[in-house]
């Protein structure tokens, strides 16, 4: 045995990228508050000298963060801190979102059954918390919605809109953005497969059913509601 122990449990050091070990840096100024959102980053002239690395480094660097949605990179201006929220995350993996889902048709059964399990869990809370502005509001919506009968196009977006408005009822933005792009991605992955048209006014009854429901505190009621609403839409995924 050699004198450092047995040889099969030492960890190997992987050499970083300078790039990677900017972004690091950048990363950490960031969660630390020596950046806040809005604030400019250092020219790459001083972020060269700071990390004593080279103008590609840099550059790459910058491009990651930007990818990353951490910062926005304007030709001319310097970079600069963006304000991170969980939308604005949740937008930065649209388009991994969308290959998942292309990628293996098994994926999409698997979104529809996560949404299934998501909604359910927002309406119970939703129920809880509701006030008269947030039935109104979703009440407002149906009405909307109603007047979007044979304009299938604006019927999804305000479809999207109104579990948006339950979900918000949670006052949990992470809950938001999640719900708001899973149901996206649905209805982005096989929006031509759906058959919308002789299912909007069931969709409107369901709805209001729905609102009926958490209005009058009834969770259990709401859930099931929901359920039924979620079921039914599933099936139009697969018409």
């Amino acid at each position: 045995m050699s004198e450092f122990g047995d040889q099969r449990g030492d960890r190997k050091i992987v050499r970083q990228k300078l790039s990677d070990q900017v972004v690091d840096e950048l990363r950490s100024m960031i969660r630390s508050g020596e950046l806040t959102p809005d604030d400019y980053l250092p020219s790459e002239r001083d972020l060269m000298q700071r990390f004593g690395v080279g103008r590609p480094a840099v550059r790459e660097a910058l491009q990651a963060l930007h990818t990353q949605g951490l910062i926005t990179i304007k030709h001319g201006e310097r970079s600069r801190v963006n304000k991170v929220t969980a939308t604005a995350v949740l937008d930065h993996v649209n388009e991994i979102a969308r290959l998942l889902l292309y990628s293996a048709p098994k994926n999409f059964e698997h979104l529809k059954q996560a949404r299934r399990m998501f909604e359910r869990g927002i309406v119970r809370e939703a129920t809880r918390m509701a006030k008269e502005e947030d039935i109104k509001a979703l009440r407002a919506l149906i009405d909307r919605q109603e007047k979007e009968l044979g304009n299938p196009g604006v019927f999804v977006e305000v479809d999207i809109l109104f579990h948006t408005r339950i979900a918000e009822i949670t006052n949990n933005p992470i809950i938001v953005a999640a719900s708001s792009a899973m149901l996206r991605w649905l209805m982005e992955y096989q929006y031509e497969l759906l058959h919308w048209a002789g299912n909007e006014t069931i969709t409107l009854r369901e709805h209001s059913k729905i609102v009926d429901n958490i209005e009058s505190g009834n969770e259990d009621a709401a859930v099931s509601e929901m359920q039924h609403h979620l079921d039914r839409t599933n099936r139009l995924y697969n018409s």
